[in-house]
């Protein structure tokens, strides 16, 4: 794990991303997907990309996807691996007389990250600035929290990947997401998830297009100063070490001095860059963020092991 940490830190690191594909083509793509999706995307070039939400009527979330233009009238949106199938049926539902075909793929995705990439010809380009690439496969610019890089999306994206790479395994990957604070289909997202909770926002939402499906809560909370009702927030572990990260997963998180339930564990990780295990949890608007302490109950921990965290505002690396 050190050695891929390292790379996609500070050199040129490798992973294979799992996610699922949908492709959206025919003349009124653009116009649906404009009344579908949160973000804006019909100024995206063919090569550009950018992310957005697609939600269900009452404002809640199906997936954060990326929204990829592959040709005038044809985009690919991407997710994480599992909710693929999610984001086709739920585009089928409201497709009613557009003139669209809806169709999931099989696409790989290679994610470079690291302060190397830059550098990489043909591809650093991207970083930090503006995807590209005719494609596919198509170099698609990343900047989360301070983690950037490009994905790689599309057959043939493992020619793309520089000889010098280091390929990264999945804790290694793991650490670097939670480390940034970078949200997840199946953990941090899912049905339940208001996208003002998990501070995606501004990165995904358009407050100047038309409007689109679910707009109404997003505008209502966004009106109100996004002030809802939990947060997602870091939370460093006092006390556990490398082989007890997973064991956080699901932990339920309350205030020692109140006795009060405050939030939920969604991921946990052996995080190098702090030298502790960090998580992601959904804590209430009430906790001190930074500087409350959180104590970590599971049904299967006994009490003499359960932990303290410290709370930190995201991302726990800079």
């Amino acid at each position: 794990m050190a050695e891929g940490y390292e790379a996609l830190r500070h050199g040129v690191g490798a992973h294979r991303l799992a996610v699922d594909a949908v492709a959206v083509a025919g003349r009124d793509a653009t116009s649906y997907l404009q009344g579908q999706l949160s973000q804006d995307v019909a100024p995206l070039g063919v090569g550009d990309a950018a992310a957005a939400l697609l939600l269900e009527p009452d404002g809640k979330l199906s997936a954060l996807v990326r929204v990829t233009r592959t040709s005038d009238d044809a985009y690919v949106l991407d997710t994480d691996a599992g909710f693929g199938e999610a984001v086709a049926a739920r585009l089928q539902r409201f497709k009613l007389r557009t003139k669209v075909a809806i169709e999931q793929l099989d696409w790989p995705c290679v994610a470079l990250r690291g302060e190397g990439v830059g550098g990489v010809p043909g591809i650093g380009e991207g970083v930090g600035g503006a995807s590209h690439g005719a494609g596919p496969p198509f170099v698609l610019a990343v900047d989360w929290n301070g983690v950037r890089g490009v994905d790689l999306l599309g057959p043939g994206a493992d020619a793309l990947v520089p000889a010098d790479a280091t390929w990264c395994d999945a804790a290694a990957w793991e650490a670097l997401r939670v480390e940034a604070g970078i949200p997840k289909m199946g953990a941090e997202l899912d049905s339940r998830t208001i996208a003002a909770e998990a501070h995606l926002v501004e990165r995904t939402v358009s407050f100047t297009k038309g409007c689109y499906t679910g707009q109404e809560l997003v505008a209502r909370l966004d009106a109100r100063g996004s002030r809802v009702a939990r947060r997602l927030c870091g939370v460093v572990a006092d006390d556990a070490g490398p082989g007890e990260a997973e064991e956080l997963v699901g932990a339920v998180l309350w205030t020692p001095d109140a006795g009060k339930v405050v939030g939920r564990c969604t991921s946990a990780s052996w995080c190098p860059g702090l030298g502790q295990v960090g998580a992601l949890a959904y804590l209430h608007r009430s906790v001190e963020v930074p500087g409350a302490v959180v104590w970590a109950r599971t049904e299967d921990v006994p009490a003499a092991r359960r932990r303290p965290g410290q709370v930190r505002a995201l991302p726990l690396v800079g």
